[in-house]
């Protein structure tokens, strides 16, 4: 049975502006172990793994001293990989995932499809170019390297909000259930690969 097969991966990536390495279990319990040297990206990594109920440790080295770009956006990269090696062939996901999240005053949605064609649609503004010491920009380069290297076509807005912090952790968590939602297996068609063309490439 699908169910039965370890859904599960380990990806390591070294380069000379990072070192990082990631391991991501789908059919987790939502725990997670972070250390990416960036508070604020470790925050939402550990809402994204625990609304996603996905396992998730990383451990990143990267050159802070410069600023915190390289190391956003490589862990996205390291990210989308682990998802994608996790899927394996995707037969039996449901494929399709979206999430409408509220977060205070903020609201954000984010949809997506495991198509093997990435794509990233980001329509979401910031009032401020930092939360702490993080530039806000860097949420749109995580996205897209999450998306790019996965295999996902996503789509994130902002519907609603003001406060930087509340909008960004509403994107992460409504990314968070889009993907619990796709990547589960769908017990109506468990050997399936969800497409008329029999394949889901990435």
């Amino acid at each position: 049975m699908q169910a039965l097969i370890p859904r599960r991966a380990e990806v390591s990536r070294t380069t000379a502006e990072t070192d990082i390495q990631a391991t991501l279990v789908l059919d987790g319990t939502g725990r997670s172990s972070l250390a990416t040297g960036i508070g604020f990206l470790d925050h939402m990594l550990t809402a994204l793994a625990k609304h996603a109920m996905f396992d998730l440790t990383v451990k990143a080295v990267g050159d802070l001293h410069i600023d915190f770009h390289h190391t956003t956006e490589d862990v996205g990269i390291v990210l989308g990989q682990a998802l994608r090696q996790a899927l394996g062939d995707k037969r039996g996901i449901r494929r399709y995932g979206n999430a409408l999240i509220p977060m205070d005053e903020a609201l954000a949605e984010a949809a997506l499809d495991i198509s093997g064609r990435p794509f990233l649609a980001w329509q979401v503004p910031f009032t401020r170019d930092k939360v702490g010491e993080m530039d806000t920009e860097l949420f749109e380069e995580f996205f897209r390297a999450f998306a790019f290297n996965s295999g996902l076509t996503l789509h994130v807005t902002l519907k609603a909000g003001t406060n930087a912090h509340h909008i960004a952790e509403a994107c992460f968590k409504a990314l968070a259930r889009a993907l619990r939602m796709a990547v589960e297996l769908d017990p109506r068609a468990p050997d399936s690969v969800p497409s008329t063309k029999g394949v889901l490439e990435a």
